[in-house]
Order: structure tokens, then C-alpha cells, then sequence
């Protein structure tokens, strides 16, 4: 959702009515995964995917039906293994889609959630009485929930969500609810986290194209470097965030979360050593250094004669990214990027 925010807003605010296909479950192979999202206007433009080949012009026809009539259609494609590449699949596989009419209200108020770099979850009725179909409750951390719904299904909605945000994976459910008798009503929850973010230490050439290929990958970056002729604008235009001064002064700007990568990329211990001393105890999933098996060798033992422990220093990726025989910058950003996005995905 949030890399689709930008196109959302725009089209949103040029008046055009959207609807927005989600990929709620997948059985074999797909090539997006569950919370991959289309959206699509009035006028038949769309941004984002949710398959390939036909299965996204079927659903590009549905999202348009949806816009119609006002009421959400779930999708579910079935494809053999000699099929499935005309369709979108690798090989062989089954995704179910939701398609539903985006609530101006509701998605300003997301905006303001994925803005703020807040984690939350969006409780979606996604089966059961038709008039229920598309009933949303958004919970964030601190209990605050945001949506119409109604009374009958409200505190079970609310208690889903806010129990998909604990476990901070998106999952489908089904209820039974005895004032249904015979029917039930499946939920789709999706929790949603703030962008990722690199902060890369040291303003050199591979940070240069490592904020080039983390922001392609949807990273917030930041540049952390105290001389002027390596962390300037001019060489960083496309940076996010660039601060110029030292890591002990640097680090009380950033907020470093479960989120963030960091990337300590300078090779002179006078600013390495105290970034590294600074990051080691937060909740980073990844912290790599560049430099040899030999310069690490001898940055363990600074550390450990600056008191910090054998674990905290364990944490350490380096040498930094994974050995694909890089030698240009170029190549070592796209080693480092790998890596944090395998880190990433295993954390």
C-alpha cells in the first residue's frame, strides 16, 4: 500500500473514483504475495500488480464493474501448469483477488498512519452477508481503531485487527457468529509497516548507488557523514535525508526500529567505531561494515576494549553484502542491498 500512495492521492484529488484489487491469498506458485495491490480508476488507469498476463486484465475489468455497481467482488484464479505462464504464474497456482471502491475518508486517514511511519492493520470483510461485504476497521498501536461497522460485528472486527497488528501478519479468517445462524463471515486482515529505512554512514561512491537502489526498492534513506566533501547535497540529491555531523550527534536525530538497515560504509574507524557503538543495542534488523576480514578483525577488538560484548559485536554483517566477486562500487552496493534485503526477509 504505501508505494501506491503517491498515485492514489493524485487521482484521488483530480476527482476520479478508485477501486483497489488485493491479492488476499495464494495456494502454489504467484508471483505477488499475499497484500500485492492494483489500483485502478474510473478512466481505466491502474498502478501496481497483482499477477501478470491475463489475470491483471481480468481484474482490471472488475475493478471498473466495482466502481459501477458500488459492490466488491472477490476473485479467485485457478491455473493449470501449462497455462500459467499466459496468465501471469510462474507455473501452476491459485490467488484469490478482492476488489473493492476505495472510501475517500477511510484513505486519507491511511495516509496519515503510513505518513507517520506508524505500523496498523485494516480488518476487511471479505465474505458473508452482502451488505457487509468491504466493511473495514483500521486498528494502531495504542488501541485507536477508525470505521463504520455494524454493531453486530464491530467488537469481533476491532479485536481481529488489533490482534493481526500483535502478530504482525496479514491473514485471512473465518468467523462464526451466532446472530448469522447459518452463515459466517471471513475477514481478511492485512497489517501494514512503515517503509523501511537505510541509513548508510559514510557519504563514498557506494553510498551514492546504494541510495539509488534502496529507494527503487521503496527504502526511505539517510546519509550520515561530518565532512562537507563527502556528505553534501550536490552528491546526494536523491537522498532522503542527509545529516552532516558526527555519529554521536547524528544518531540523537534517527529513530531506529525493527525497520531500519544500517550500513556503516566510511573505512575510518574515527567515525565507524562510535556509529557502530551507537546501533549495536537497537532494534535494527541489519547492521553491516564495509572493510576486509583483516580491518574487521582489528574493529572487534576496538569494540571489545570500548567494552561492548561478543554478541552486541556478532551482529556485525561484514565484510559487508554477499561475496558475488564485487569490486566497483557499483557492484558492492548491489552485494549490500541483497544482503539487507535477505536479512530483511529471514528477520
Amino acid at each position: 500500500m504505501p508505494e501506491l500512495i503517491p498515485d492514489i492521492d493524485r487521482w484521488l484529488a483530480e476527482g476520479e473514483p478508485l477501486a483497489v484489487a488485493t491479492v488476499i491469498e495464494t495456494w502454489g506458485s504467484a508471483p505477488r504475495g499475499v497484500g500485492a495491490k492494483m489500483v485502478i480508476t474510473s478512466s481505466g488507469r491502474f498502478s501496481g500488480s497483482v499477477s501478470g498476463g491475463c489475470v491483471e486484465g481480468a481484474v482490471l475489468e472488475t475493478g471498473l464493474e466495482v466502481l459501477n455497481s458500488g459492490q466488491p467482488e472477490l476473485l479467485r484464479f485457478g491455473i493449470s501448469d501449462d497455462v500459467a505462464w499466459d496468465v501471469g504464474l510462474a507455473c501452476g497456482g491459485t490467488i484469490e483477488v478482492f476488489v473493492e471502491k476505495v472510501d475517500p475518508v477511510l484513505q486519507k486517514f491511511i495516509h496519515d498512519l503510513s505518513g507517520a511511519n506508524q505500523s496498523f492493520a485494516i480488518a476487511t470483510v471479505i465474505g458473508g452477508p452482502i451488505e457487509w461485504l468491504g466493511t473495514k476497521i483500521v486498528a494502531q498501536r495504542g488501541g485507536r481503531i477508525f470505521g463504520k461497522v455494524d454493531h453486530t460485528l464491530e467488537g469481533t472486527l476491532a479485536a481481529i485487527a488489533r490482534s493481526g497488528l500483535a502478530g504482525g501478519k496479514s491473514q485471512r479468517r473465518r468467523l462464526d457468529l451466532a446472530e448469522l445462524k447459518e452463515n459466517s463471515v471471513e475477514v481478511f486482515v492485512e497489517v501494514i509497516h512503515p517503509a523501511p529505512t537505510l541509513v548508510m554512514v559514510g557519504g563514498v561512491h557506494i553510498a551514492i548507488v546504494l541510495t539509488s537502489i534502496a529507494k527503487a526498492l521503496g527504502y526511505q534513506t539517510v546519509v550520515i557523514d561530518p565532512r562537507k566533501a563527502f556528505g553534501n547535497q550536490e552528491r546526494f540529491v536523491h537522498v532522503d535525508r542527509l545529516i552532516q555531523a558526527w555519529p554521536n550527534d547524528a544518531f540523537k536525530e534517527i529513530e531506529l526500529t525493527p525497520s531500519t538497515a544500517i550500513a556503516i560504509l566510511t573505512h575510518d574507524p574515527k567515525i565507524d567505531d562510535p556509529a557502530l557503538l551507537n546501533v549495536l543495542a537497537s532494534p535494527a534488523f541489519y547492521v553491516g561494515a564495509l572493510g576486509s576480514r583483516k580491518t574487521h578483525a582489528a574493529r572487534r577488538k576496538r569494540l571489545v576494549d570500548a567494552g561492548l560484548s561478543k554478541e552486541r559485536i556478532g551482529r556485525i554483517h561484514a565484510p559487508i553484502g554477499i561475496d558475488i566477486g564485487a569490486s566497483s562500487p557499483e557492484e558492492i552496493a548491489v552485494s549490500i542491498m541483497a544482503e539487507i534485503v535477505a536479512a530483511r526477509h529471514v528477520s
